[in-house]
């Protein structure tokens, strides 16, 4: 069932049928979510809302996608919270919260035509997670047939889904302009997730490590460190950490996540996946390492 939250707040629909039919004018944008939304996400909205203005539309998307999800990965204990996501949501400015079900996505269950990541997503996290991009596109387009946007907005936190949205949607001829905004960190620096709540005071104290070795090795980066320097930093302060497992540490070009030759000069991006406990965490940081004349 569709219905207006109270309080004035965004709609609550279920249903393409229903978003297709709920009045809105301007340009429109979505913020795409798996829900537990955090203060990121919030970001996330507020950019949306200042891009189209008074006059367009806000939707937050909120579905668990079990597509993404490998064999022993968290689909079953992942937070549904969407009660409070349509709060949040309200408070950052949102026009609608779309909560559609499986069945509305995959009316056919799973699909058997998907969207392949390609070679840029076998690396790093697809690397780990195999299929995991594969799923995350073929979800991604079908919520952007969905909702049919002008504008969609991802965080820069999950830089190399970023960069396959990015490119999906040029590779593909998408009518959307897909936007990037930046990472929203803890004061302490650690990177805003819907699994830190996972985290045990002790683990969340160790997750800090993740950030605190990105940051030091951004620091070399501007002061003119060449890529092995900065790689080498960074794996430095993840070594003096007790209770993290590192899955990768790479320095890679921000256009296809290759690793990056040791005098690379222009953009790249520093990222980094490690386990703190039971909790699989990921963060970045992006670099210039100068002028690529």
């Amino acid at each position: 069932m569709n219905q207006p939250t109270p309080q004035g707040g965004p709609a609550l629909l279920h249903t393409a049928a229903g978003l297709r039919a709920w009045p809105h004018g301007g340009r429109r944008a979505v913020v795409m979510t798996m829900g537990a939304l955090h203060e990121g996400h919030a970001r996330l909205v507020r950019r949306a809302r200042e891009l189209v203005g008074r006059s367009g539309q806000v939707v937050v998307t909120v579905f668990v996608n079990p597509l993404q999800f490998g064999a022993g990965e968290d689909l079953d204990r992942y937070p549904r919270t969407l009660d409070a996501d349509v709060v949040k949501a309200a408070e950052a400015g949102a026009d609608v919260v779309f909560a559609p079900g499986v069945e509305e996505v995959y009316p056919g269950g799973e699909p058997l035509v998907r969207i392949s990541a390609g070679p840029m997503g076998e690396r790093l996290e697809g690397a780990h997670r195999p299929g995991h991009f594969d799923g995350v596109l073929t979800v991604v387009a079908k919520l952007l047939h969905l909702t049919q946007p002008d504008l969609a907005l991802y965080g820069e936190k999950d830089a190399q889904q970023l960069a396959l949205i990015t490119r999906m949607a040029r590779d593909l001829n998408f009518p959307v302009d897909v936007v990037g905004v930046p990472t929203v960190r803890e004061p302490d620096g650690l990177a805003l997730s819907s699994r830190n709540v996972y985290l045990s005071e002790e683990e969340r104290e160790r997750a800090l490590v993740l950030s605190r070795a990105l940051l030091t090795a951004a620091a070399r980066a501007k002061d003119g460190a060449r890529p092995p320097e900065v790689r080498g930093t960074a794996r430095r302060v993840l070594a003096e950490a007790s209770g993290v497992e590192v899955d990768y540490l790479a320095l890679v070009d921000p256009a296809d996540f290759a690793d990056v030759a040791e005098d690379h000069r222009g953009p790249a991006v520093l990222a980094l996946a490690a386990r703190v406990g039971t909790t699989r965490l990921i963060d970045n940081v992006r670099l210039d390492f100068g002028s690529t004349a």
